[in-house]
């Protein structure tokens, strides 16, 4: 790609940085694509005709640094390198906005596919998907048992008032793009905000982990990337995520990841089980955590949407995610019901 179609990305002053301070990693003329942008932070690949790398920074224009913080996502990746969580190893965090014009940091490149729709599951066929399938949640428990000390992120979070913090933001989200009625919206934050569950032993929470997180190599999890939102705290948001995005089948929510669906991926149930075989946490207040992310996908389309109604975002779809608010309203309050 171009360099003047790679925005975001000076490839003269990434070859100048990487020489000076990794003598001769790159050795031959540097090329880039973007394959990630919009709301996350951009990723790119980069080469230079016999190695490629990865490079991550905050979206193009202002945003807060607290919500994209090159230094964290290195910093639990490195940590994470000697563990059995799979994650790529970092070569270089950069500071100096006078580098690329933002932090940056750049990683290994790890091969694999990032699984985003049945769709794509479907040829595999409904024994490897099982397989891919049982292995993310392996993937979630081994993550889960990491001991933060151990691993130098004792500090990486509050884990204590943790789960009130959440539904705080999430709140505070949901009240800065109000512009209709939400059916239902606030009668979910009320019951969540009345029965906070005592949470259990804190753990490195991911914050988004679902199956086009990671990456597939040979029906393997070969690496879980994106940990923009990781934490410590209560590693039942977690799995309560997963449960959620298999629960949208319900309302038929196609906005929502659908993997789920899948010949061969197994029942919410099973997931559920699985998880609490491999950690032997105790999940009997599961239904709460789930709510609470019912809640939070419902915040976070209704902001889009937001966006969307008052000309800060183009493209197609839009009027979609808006209409799937409420029914992720409704499946969050039916879901409180059985709690």
């Amino acid at each position: 790609m171009p360099q003047e179609d790679l925005p975001g990305l000076d490839l003269d002053k990434l070859r100048g940085y990487l020489d000076e301070q990794v003598p001769g990693l790159v050795t031959g003329p540097l090329t880039g694509e973007i394959i990630q942008g919009g709301r996350s932070n951009l990723t790119y690949i980069v080469g230079d005709g016999s190695t490629r790398w990865v490079l991550r920074r905050p979206p193009l224009g202002h945003v807060l640094p607290t919500a994209h913080d090159m230094g964290r996502e290195h910093r639990v990746i490195s940590a994470l390198k000697p563990t059995r969580v799979p994650v790529p190893g970092t070569i270089g965090l950069c500071q100096d906005t006078g580098v690329i014009g933002a932090p940056f940091y750049v990683m290994e490149f790890v091969a694999g596919k990032p699984y985003r729709s049945a769709d794509e599951l479907e040829p595999l066929g409904a024994q490897r998907t099982r397989a891919i399938a049982d292995r993310l949640v392996d993937t979630l428990v081994d993550l889960h048992a990491v001991d933060p000390a151990a691993v130098g992120l004792a500090d990486f979070g509050r884990p204590e008032g943790f789960l009130e913090r959440q539904l705080r933001r999430w709140k505070k989200q949901l009240d800065s793009s109000r512009s209709r009625d939400l059916d239902g919206i606030d009668r979910l934050h009320d019951r969540l905000a009345r029965a906070i569950p005592v949470s259990g032993p804190p753990a490195i929470v991911h914050g988004d982990y679902r199956l086009d997180n990671v990456l597939v190599e040979d029906d393997r999890i070969a690496a879980v990337l994106d940990w923009e939102m990781s934490t410590l705290g209560d590693p039942l948001t977690d799995l309560a995520l997963l449960v959620a995005y298999a629960e949208r089948e319900k309302i038929n929510l196609e906005v929502v990841s659908n993997v789920s669906s899948a010949p061969g991926y197994p029942a919410t149930d099973e997931v559920v089980a699985r998880y609490a075989s491999g950690s032997s946490r105790d999940i009997s207040d599961l239904n709460w955590y789930v709510g609470l992310a019912l809640f939070k996908l419902a915040v976070i389309l209704e902001g889009i949407y937001y966006r969307f109604s008052h000309g800060q975002t183009v493209g197609a779809g839009f009027e979609q995610i808006g209409a799937a608010v409420v029914p992720l309203i409704r499946l969050g309050n039916e879901t409180l019901k059985d709690s």
